[in-house]
């Protein structure tokens, strides 16, 4: 049969937008030959709707759009991802996908596997399918899954279901297997889905084709990386990663294909640009300023800002105070002049001084420490978000996931901000992201320089923030503290099993003790991308009023 793949972007509640979205793709894979064209889950309105399923007038708009596809289907049938209303007992509604041909009514799956875990929420809005049953589409039986009902518990956190939906339609005569996905990335999970499913092919010995979802929707990226397997489980199509793509396969084919994942640094760039250039665009802001501190995270932050919205776009301000270095005022400029974008060099030494002067008597007798380091980074905050007022700018963050565990930065400082673009990236991957930068990455875009200053990247990280500071003066060395912060947060094992592992003690409790005491700071910072397995925001619900110490 032959199967068109519409591996389209669309946004959360813009029902018209991802209508035309549809049908655009539709009529493009009908005219290459489709018999059946598949749509990502919930493509109507767009993954995760949340809350928004709750407003009176927006499940009831979204089948309206239901209706007015199904009356656009021409030849080819189209499957279509939607919200659906549940008549009967339970959650009000269903996450389901119709079946629309010409002349014949809608069919309708309702997925069977709702996930509740992790970034996932589905139980608080939909009941879960009460059967499962294949369709029969231009004479073949078509089992339809939807995203988690193809996740077999091998591949997942635990084993969660009893329910096993490939089985059932398989049982019943499916020929083939199809799936709408809507599966957010994270580093290496498009591997992972396409082991998954290449083995449950040759387990019912069935092609399988897998129809994900591409695009930024806040905190969340999905990556499309939509893929076709043969029954023997071996990769017949592979559409484009962190992009939009459509394609038209024949699941008879006997040409086989290897997949292709790219080197981490490449992956977690396209990853984070994506996240960038759509979190703009579906907010309606087209520009953003960035604080340039002469540092890695902020040179890093800026490529990628540059990257996703274009040079013009974006506006790098250096903000020296008296214990800023001349190297590193020099870089930050350096990178600006390198990208090309417009940079400002707006001193904060003069307001500094005046701010302090102003507790003269109140401070008196007591001597200086972080009340005075943290004036600073409010005090760039304060001029950041004057231009991005005046402006029109989305002030963007630069703070890396290291420093928001342990409480390395400074609330309403430099964690002010309108989306935070690294803050779920170790300060050790935020090296590899920069040396990447300067190499493949430079190659790729036609510079034959270094984009990123190499001082920016060989000098100690440094806060600036008093006289001959450097972060490992606070902080244990980042290769041992990301491997800490990995197994506290993203693996959730204690501090007695990960001292158990051959780390210091003393070490591992001084970093589970800062992470525990800091989530009253990320409960106030502002939403980051995520890209590995467990980013601080969303997926992580810690409560800050709490005494518990293992």
């Amino acid at each position: 049969m032959k199967i068109g793949f519409a591996q389209i972007n669309p946004t959360v509640g813009d029902l018209r937008g991802n209508c035309e979205l549809i049908i655009g793709a539709y009529e493009r894979l009908a005219a290459a030959g489709a018999e059946l064209v598949l749509t990502p889950e919930l493509a109507i309105t767009g993954y995760p709707p949340q809350d928004l399923v709750f407003k009176s007038r927006f499940v009831p708009e979204n089948l309206a759009v239901l209706e007015k596809l199904h009356s656009c289907v021409g030849e080819a049938a189209l499957l279509v991802g939607f919200v659906d209303r549940n008549e009967g007992r339970g959650k009000p509604f269903r996450n389901a996908a119709a079946l629309l041909e010409r002349g014949k009514p809608i069919r309708k799956a309702h997925k069977s596997l709702l996930p509740t875990y992790d970034v996932f929420d589905e139980d608080r809005y939909f009941e879960p399918a009460s059967r499962v049953e294949p369709f029969t589409v231009q004479g073949k039986k078509i089992g339809v899954t939807i995203c988690e009902d193809i996740w077999t518990e091998h591949y997942l956190p635990r084993p969660l279901y009893d329910v096993e939906p490939v089985r059932g339609l398989v049982e019943q005569g499916a020929e083939i297997i199809v799936n709408l996905s809507s599966s957010p990335f994270t580093l290496h999970k498009p591997a992972i889905r396409y082991k998954m499913v290449g083995a449950l092919a040759r387990a019912y010995q069935r092609p399988i084709c897998y129809c994900n979802v591409v695009g930024g929707n806040d905190q969340l990226v999905f990556d499309g990386n939509s893929i076709a397997v043969n029954p023997a489980g071996r990769l017949i199509a592979q559409l484009a990663a962190f992009r939009e793509d459509e394609a038209v396969v024949d699941t008879e084919s006997s040409s086989t294909i290897e997949f292709h994942e790219g080197k981490t640094p490449e992956v977690l760039f396209a990853a984070l640009s994506l996240g960038v250039r759509d979190y703009f665009g579906k907010c309606n802001f087209r520009s953003a300023v960035i604080g340039l501190s002469g540092g890695v995270d902020s040179a890093v932050t800026a490529v990628i800002a540059v990257d996703a919205l274009g040079a013009e776009n974006v506006t790098g301000v250096s903000m020296p105070s008296p214990y800023s270095s001349r190297g590193s005022i020099d870089d930050a400029r350096a990178l600006a002049r390198n990208l090309g974008i417009k940079f400002l060099e707006i001193p904060i030494t003069d307001a500094f001084r005046d701010f302090k002067a102003q507790f003269k008597e109140v401070f008196k007798g007591l001597p200086e420490n972080e009340t005075e380091e943290n004036m600073q980074p409010r005090l760039r905050a304060m001029t950041l978000m004057a231009l991005s007022n005046k402006f029109g700018h989305l002030l963007v963050t630069t703070g890396n996931k290291s420093e928001l565990a342990v409480g390395y930065c400074t609330l309403y400082g430099d964690m002010a901000g309108g989306l935070a673009v690294i803050s779920d990236v170790p300060k050790t991957m935020v090296y590899e992201l920069a040396r990447w930068i300067n190499s493949d990455y430079a190659l790729q875009s036609g510079c034959k320089d270094e984009i990123i200053p190499r001082s920016t990247i060989e000098k100690p990280p440094s806060a600036e923030l008093k006289p001959n500071q450097k972060d490992q003066d606070f902080l244990p060395p980042y290769e041992i503290l990301d491997e800490i912060l990995r197994l506290y947060v993203e693996e959730n094992l204690s501090a007695r099993d990960i001292i158990a592992r051959g780390f210091d003690e003393k070490t591992v409790r001084w970093v589970q003790r800062r992470i525990d005491l800091n989530e009253y700071k990320r409960e106030q910072a502002a939403p980051g991308l995520k890209i590995t397995s467990r980013a601080f925001g969303i997926g992580r619900r810690m409560p800050i009023a709490q005494k518990y110490v293992d």
